[in-house]
């Protein structure tokens, strides 16, 4: 099993009154989650943090972290975040604060020597490898679903009016279904990053890349990515878990 550091920072930034945001980081070093929640002030946080909550706890009761199957953690996966989302739906269905809640989130999971990512919304997950960096996760955003068929050009998906309106998340009837299990066979120096978009709407990826590789510590990669996003004037809330494989 390979050895790893971490490091997570979550901030409200320079806009918001509230951070909306949630994340998880396993003591154990097998999971780490980011939760973007929605719905505005305390809805937004309670859906998130749900999140954060309902998938650990299924994970752990059901889950072998050892040894289980790559057919048998995508299942579980699968039905961990449709729990999650089926327990959130209906929280907004008899808590009139939470009518309008929702949350995105994206995970990575350690099984054994592989590990496992997948996210539902548009906060992502990134590998950096040899000094390229990779989206793991797609963007579940009509701004996204525009890009991917040809109807706009990368150019114009930085400014559309679409760019954070979300066509699936957990929340929603469609939230739990189709998201894309990425699995990966680790190497040693490989880099980490799950983020929410006020992360990544405020820095470019090749930025993103410079500074994750510049980084020997992954608690000061974390501090120097959310300090630049705001810096690059991101309007959210910023956070951020970095894994380094050693």
């Amino acid at each position: 099993m390979p050895a790893i550091r971490t490091g997570h920072l979550s901030v409200t930034g320079n806009f918001r009154e509230n951070n909306e945001d949630s994340c998880h980081v396993d003591a154990r070093q097998r999971l780490f989650i980011v939760a973007d929640g929605m719905g505005g002030q305390s809805a937004g946080e309670k859906a998130s943090a749900m999140a954060v909550e309902l998938i650990p706890r299924y994970l752990e009761q059901r889950l072998d972290f050892q040894s289980a199957t790559p057919a048998a953690v995508r299942d579980v996966l699968d039905r961990a975040i449709s729990s999650a989302n089926t327990e959130i739906i209906a929280l907004s269905e008899v808590d009139p604060s939470a009518r309008s809640m929702g949350t995105t989130v994206v995970l990575l999971l350690r099984v054994g020597d592989v590990f496992y990512a997948v996210g539902v919304g548009d906060s992502r997950c990134y590998e950096l490898r040899g000094g390229v960096l990779r989206q793991l996760t797609t963007d579940h955003s009509i701004t996204q679903a525009l890009l991917d068929s040809g109807t706009i050009s990368p150019e114009e998906a930085k400014t559309h009016r679409y760019k954070n309106v979300l066509y699936k998340y957990l929340g929603c009837r469609d939230g739990a279904s189709g998201a894309a299990v990425v699995e990966l066979s680790p190497r040693l120096g490989d880099r980490f990053l799950l983020c929410s978009d006020g992360l990544n709407d405020g820095l470019k990826d090749s930025e993103i890349a410079r500074l994750l590789k510049a980084a020997s510590d992954p608690q000061k990669a974390c501090e120097t990515l959310v300090a630049a996003a705001l810096s690059a004037g991101s309007r959210d809330n910023v956070s951020c878990i970095t894994v380094f494989v050693d």
